[in-house]
C-alpha cells in the first residue's frame, strides 16, 4: 500500500513529538571501530532525555502503555538525528521486542522516517536489547527474519547477559553479535571469560555472524580480543556517546 507524502510525513512527525510521552527524547551517538582497517564504520544511537539525561533516567518513564510509541519514537529520532549530522555509516538502533506487536507494520515507521531523510535502510542495524525479558524465541524469530528480508542489519545486544545463551544463537541466526561488557571486563586476566569468548567465537563462525566487542576501556582488553581475531569494536577506550554529535576523535586513536 502507497501512503500520500502528507499522510507519511504526519506519522513520523507524531513519532517525533514526543507528546504521548510527556517528554522530549534525543541521541546520543558511539562509534563502531573496524581496528583491521583503523576506520569508524558506524555509530550506535542511545537515546537520551531532554537534557541529556541518561537512559536510565528515560526507561525509569516507560511503561506497558507507553513501549509501542517509545519504541516507535526512538527509530525514527535516531535516524532524523543521524541524517542531519550527514551519517553516511551504519546506523544502529536497539529495538524492544515486547513491543513489537506485528514486525511489518511496527517498520513502517522506520521505513517512513529513512524515506523522509533520505537514509539508507541497508545501513540500518536493529540490536535486539534486553532490558525486557524475551518469552517469546518464535516470535523474536519472526522478527529478525522479517528485518533481514526487507535490508536491515540483525543483531544481539549483551550477548552474554541475560537471556541470551547459546541456543540462541543458534535460532536467531543474527548478523551481528555484540559480546556484552560483563565478558569484556579484564578478559585478559580471566581465564572462565576467555573459554567462553572463544565458544561463542567458534559458533558465530559456523554461523556466518560477524562479532563486536562492547565495552572495551583498556588497551589490554582490545589487545587479547584482537588476538582471537575480533575486528568491530566499541566502548570508552575509543570515544564515549556523545549528544547529537558523531565523535571523529576515535579515527585518531585508530592510528594508535
Amino acid at each position: 500500500m502507497q501512503f500520500p507524502d502528507r499522510i507519511k510525513q504526519q506519522s513520523c512527525m507524531d513519532c517525533l513529538s514526543g507528546q504521548a510521552l510527556g517528554f522530549e527524547i534525543r541521541m546520543a551517538f558511539q562509534p563502531i571501530i573496524n581496528w583491521q582497517t583503523r576506520q569508524i564504520v558506524g555509530y550506535e544511537a542511545l537515546v537520551r532525555g531532554p537534557n541529556g539525561e541518561g537512559a536510565g533516567w528515560v526507561f525509569e518513564r516507560i511503561n506497558d502503555q507507553n513501549k509501542y510509541y517509545f519504541d516507535q519514537a526512538c527509530r525514527v529520532k535516531a535516524i532524523e538525528t543521524a541524517a542531519k549530522l550527514g551519517l553516511d555509516k551504519m546506523l544502529s538502533i536497539n529495538f524492544m521486542p515486547n513491543a513489537v506487536y506485528n514486525p511489518e507494520t511496527c517498520i513502517r515507521a522506520t521505513i517512513e522516517a529513512a524515506d523522509m531523510f533520505g537514509f539508507d535502510i541497508h545501513k540500518i542495524m536493529f540490536e535486539v536489547t534486553e532490558s525486557e525479558q524475551i518469552v517469546d524465541r518464535a516470535k523474536l524469530t519472526r522478527i529478525f527474519d522479517s528485518y533481514a528480508k526487507r535490508g536491515f542489519i540483525t543483531a544481539i545486544d549483551d550477548f552474554g547477559a541475560g537471556y541470551a545463551d547459546l541456543s540462541w544463537l543458534d535460532s536467531l541466526k543474527p548478523q551481528v553479535l555484540k559480546l556484552d561488557m560483563a565478558l569484556i571486563r579484564d578478559i585478559e586476566q580471566f581465564p572462565e571469560k576467555q573459554k567462553v569468548v572463544q565458544d561463542i567465537l567458534q559458533l558465530c563462525l559456523e554461523v556466518n555472524t560477524q562479532v563486536l566487542a562492547e565495552g572495551v576501556e583498556t588497551r589490554a582488553e582490545l589487545d587479547y580480543l584482537a588476538g582471537l581475531g575480533i575486528r568491530f569494536f566499541q566502548g570508552y577506550y575509543f570515544a564515549k556517546p556523545q549528544l547529537e554529535y558523531l565523535a571523529k576523535d576515535a579515527e585518531m586513536l585508530c592510528l594508535v
